[in-house]
């Protein structure tokens, strides 16, 4: 489906694919239409190690199995993996990785991410840089002669800088370095990391690709054969494995991915347009808007902007505090990317474990305000805010 608004050409086929891929009843013996949920730890033997495709669900389960499959499909990959949370995802990808080498790392990430890379992957011999790749020239300076991986966030969290992933991966190839990109603000539906060169995308799927905020899960994607190997490995080692349940759940989150995206798209850049033009708004970080310092960069490259955006609020800390708790239908909590409303204070809530020092850098202010903008009707949210702000 084309746009005109200079955005990338919808993926063809994307909604029938997640509803439809790997998913033929023929393949189960009952013919269900749905596929089933197999909560069995263990599968029955022919003989000792003579079994037919699964032996002990860690290794091998046939719902996973199915949400993998599907996961690959709209991402354009070869091979899905599910974990049992997007950090565990991450975890497992610091696996691919020896002590005593380096990583490059976007500097405006996760506070989870940040928190695994700097207090917990440094335990093991693991170094992270982190830079600016909003600016392209950042990349290669630092890149040393043990540098094995780079990971990028784009739009980043939570100052939604953008990053030019066809630029970083021309560098990243040259120097024979594993790219990932974590995709979980965009998902498979506006953005294919794999189509511009990434080797590895890494999702939250607790966010918008189960989209209900009711299960917490990651997962992986690639095309190369060797790094899914490889990462499978690890998936089965280290044990960090969703449950069948969630599975079944988030693949049934995954049949209205499409028709979600679109409302999410279609709410936040209303919202959006309504914070820029009011008087106690200092400044709106949305990349679908044409004051973002990155729009050009985000258009090549995507088919739109998901829910998640900022801003910073014009006060201090108390008119914050004093702002988001007068909300009523944007409920103050941590996450983003359910079919509700949220919004957060990152300094405070996700982002605390940052340090102060790089946290002042990034522009993450008591006043800088993330929102997740839901499925409601426009009209409602932008009514919220409006008598929240009278308030102050």
């Amino acid at each position: 489906m084309s746009q005109g608004d200079g955005f990338l050409p919808y993926p063809k086929s994307f909604a029938t694919q997640a509803i439809h891929h790997a998913q033929e009843p023929e393949q189960w013996d009952s013919m269900a239409v749905v596929s089933p949920l197999v909560t069995s730890t263990t599968f029955k033997q022919f003989g000792p190690a003579d079994f037919k495709s699964y032996e002990y669900s860690r290794s091998g389960n046939p719902t996973r199995n199915v949400l993998e499959q599907v996961l690959a499909k709209l991402d354009n990959g070869k091979y899905g993996l599910a974990f049992s949370s997007g950090l565990g995802a991450t975890t497992a990808l610091l696996g691919l990785l020896n002590s005593g080498e380096h990583l490059i790392s976007g500097n405006d990430i996760y506070g989870g991410t940040n928190r695994l890379f700097n207090k917990v992957a440094v335990k093991f011999g693991i170094e992270t840089t982190l830079v600016d790749l909003s600016d392209i020239r950042n990349f290669e300076k630092n890149i040393k002669k043990n540098t094995k991986l780079v990971w990028i966030e784009t739009p980043t969290n939570p100052t939604m800088q953008v990053v030019d992933i066809k630029a970083v991966s021309e560098i990243a190839k040259k120097h024979n370095l594993i790219l990932v990109v974590d995709n979980t603000f965009l998902t498979s539906y506006l953005l294919r990391p794999l189509e511009l060169g990434a080797d590895i995308v890494s999702y939250s799927l607790t966010k918008y690709m189960n989209g209900h905020s009711d299960v917490v899960m990651g997962a992986l994607v690639t095309s190369n054969d060797q790094l899914y190997e490889k990462m499978k490995f690890l998936q089965n080692s280290m044990g960090i494995v969703p449950s069948p349940f969630d599975c079944y759940q988030v693949n049934r989150g995954l049949k209205t991915l499409a028709l979600r995206m679109e409302k999410h798209k279609e709410n936040s850049l209303l919202v959006a347009k309504y914070l820029e033009n009011h008087p106690k708004v200092e400044k709106v970080l949305h990349p679908g808007l044409p004051s973002h310092p990155q729009h050009e960069t985000f258009k090549k490259q995507t088919c739109g902007h998901s829910g998640t955006f900022s801003f910073y609020l014009k006060g201090n800390i108390e008119t914050s505090k004093a702002f988001l708790t007068s909300l009523k239908m944007f409920t103050l909590a941590e996450s983003l990317g359910g079919y509700e409303s949220l919004v957060e204070l990152p300094s405070v809530m996700t982002h605390a474990s940052v340090p102060p020092e790089l946290r002042k850098e990034l522009g993450i202010s008591d006043t800088l305000i993330r929102l997740s903008v839901g499925l409601e009707e426009a009209d409602d949210l932008i009514a919220d805010l409006e008598q929240a702000f009278r308030g102050l």
